[in-house]
């Protein structure tokens, strides 16, 4: 692997784990939580810079129902991240109490809570739709040259029950309620096992990284099968 992907992809693992982490910000503590937010905040932007070209590239091209599905995703995420990022700094009390005021805490509240749990969702399946270059890299990184047909379906099954479980942490977890608002203050368990908590949270993204990859799939066999036809 080039020098270049190696960072692009350790950025990316980095910024995931950061995303976990900060899911559980009753875990760890508000000092903690900011100061990882603010940890999230420099690798995304490292990831821009990293993937600059992206930018210029955005306007060229023919656009396929995959890449406008992407485009779509990319700019949600954007848009999420800068929510939470702008509610995370204006409501910080630690890392960034330097500043001055920059907006009232209902709004940035709410959008703190919009920012985080659609961040997660879009992220994850951001994520899925990346998941062939993932694999990919992985691959590479372990020395797997050929494709196993075994292994693609040991793979999909996995998937298939991390995805199953996630559907179950999505409705336990109450995503709904905090995806639309319908609550500006989240339920907090502070005395749960940090581990259910993560293993709830993995699930969830491994359920969006599931729908997201197979979409994909999905959507490139339909277009083989249009250009055929």
């Amino acid at each position: 692997m080039k020098p270049k992907a190696i960072i692009k992809l350790s950025v990316d693992i980095l910024m995931t784990l950061a995303l976990l982490f900060l899911m559980g910000y009753h875990l760890w503590g508000e000092i903690l939580h900011e100061w990882v937010g603010a940890g999230m905040l420099l690798l995304f932007i490292a990831h821009h810079i990293l993937n600059g070209r992206w930018y210029k590239t955005v306007f060229k091209g023919t656009y396929s129902t995959m890449r406008i599905l992407t485009l779509c995703i990319d700019i949600l995420v954007l848009v999420a991240m800068l929510a939470q990022m702008y509610s995370g700094i204006a409501m910080s009390r630690y890392v960034f109490d330097f500043l001055p005021s920059i907006g009232g805490m209902s709004l940035a509240r709410r959008l703190h809570v919009l920012g985080v749990y659609w961040g997660y969702i879009l992220m994850s399946l951001h994520l899925g739709l990346h998941w062939y270059m993932i694999l990919g890299m992985s691959r590479k990184a372990m020395g797997i040259k050929d494709k196993s047909k075994i292994r693609t379906i040991i793979a999909f099954i996995a998937g298939l029950m991390i995805a199953g479980y996630g559907v179950w942490s999505f409705i336990r977890r109450d995503f709904l309620t905090y995806l639309f608002l319908k609550s500006e203050f989240v339920f907090l368990n502070y005395e749960e096992s940090k581990i259910l908590f993560y293993i709830d949270y993995f699930a969830l993204m491994g359920l969006c990284i599931f729908i997201a990859h197979y979409s994909t799939k999905l959507i490139g066999k339909l277009r083989k099968k249009s250009e055929v036809q």
